[in-house]
C-alpha cells in the first residue's frame, strides 16, 4: 500500500518537472519563469451566418481590440470528443424508475439511441480560451518574486512580503483580463475568467485527454496537487 502511494507520488513529480507550470492558485497560472497567466473561457459565434455588415463590424471591433493592446495574448481552440456517460446512466436510471411501462421502454430506447449516435458520429465539443499574460519584467523588477512560492521554509516576514508582491501583480493581471473581456464583449462574445479549480481541471484534461474521459476531474486532484 505504501509502495503504491510512493510510486504515484514519484510519477506525479516526474511528470510535473516537464511542465512549464510552477503552480496554480488565486485564479492565476504561474509559470516556472515567474510570469503569470489569466485564462478566459470565451463563447463562439457563427461568423459565416452573419450579414456582410455584421461581419465587417466584428472584424473592425476585433482589430480595435488588437490595436489597443501593448502585450500579446493567445487564442486557443480545444476539441474533445463529447462524454455523455453520466447523462446516459441518468437516463437509464430514470427509465427503470418509470411506472408507466411504455415510458420506461421509450426512455431506455432513447438512451440507447443517443449512445449509438455519439459513437457513430464522433460528436466533438469545442471550447475557446484566451490567455492573458503578465510578465514580471513589465514591473521593472529583477528576478521572480514567485520563485518557489510553495516553499514555506522562508521566514514568515519574507513570505508575507512575497504574498504582497504577488497580490500587486495579480491585480494588474486582473485589470488586463477585464479589459480583454470588455473588448470581446464588443465583438459579441461572452467570456468568463476561470477560477483555480477550473484552471486545474482544464490542464488536467489537456495533459490527460484519454484519462479524463474515464476519470473526470474530481476534488481529489486538487488535494493531491496533480495537474
Amino acid at each position: 500500500m505504501h509502495s503504491d502511494k510512493l510510486t504515484k507520488t514519484s510519477s506525479a513529480s516526474s511528470t510535473q518537472q516537464y511542465l512549464d507550470i510552477e503552480s496554480i492558485h488565486d485564479d492565476v497560472v504561474i509559470l516556472k519563469n515567474g510570469t503569470m497567466r489569466a485564462i478566459l473561457m470565451v463563447s463562439s459565434t457563427n461568423f459565416a451566418l452573419k450579414s456582410e455588415d455584421e461581419q465587417n463590424a466584428i472584424i473592425y471591433a476585433f482589430q480595435n481590440l488588437l490595436n489597443s493592446l501593448d502585450y500579446p495574448f493567445q487564442i486557443i481552440a480545444q476539441s474533445r470528443q463529447i462524454n455523455i456517460k453520466e447523462y446516459l446512466v441518468d437516463m437509464e436510471k430514470r427509465g427503470q424508475e418509470q411506472k408507466n411501462e411504455l415510458l420506461k421502454i421509450q426512455t431506455i430506447e432513447y438512451a440507447d439511441y443517443i449512445k449509438q449516435l455519439v459513437n457513430m458520429a464522433n460528436i466533438m465539443r469545442k471550447r475557446f480560451f484566451v490567455v492573458v499574460p503578465f510578465f514580471l519584467g513589465e514591473a521593472k523588477i529583477e528576478g521572480s518574486v514567485f520563485k518557489r512560492i510553495k516553499d514555506l521554509v522562508q521566514p514568515a516576514e519574507a513570505i508575507q512580503h512575497q504574498r504582497s508582491e504577488f497580490l500587486k501583480y495579480k491585480s494588474l493581471l486582473d485589470q488586463r483580463a477585464e479589459y480583454v473581456s470588455a473588448g470581446l464583449s464588443a465583438i459579441g462574445l461572452k467570456s468568463v475568467k476561470l477560477n483555480t479549480e477550473e484552471l486545474i481541471e482544464l490542464f488536467y484534461e489537456l495533459y490527460n485527454p484519454e484519462l479524463a474521459q474515464e476519470q473526470p476531474f474530481k476534488d481529489e486532484i486538487v488535494k493531491n496537487n496533480i495537474i
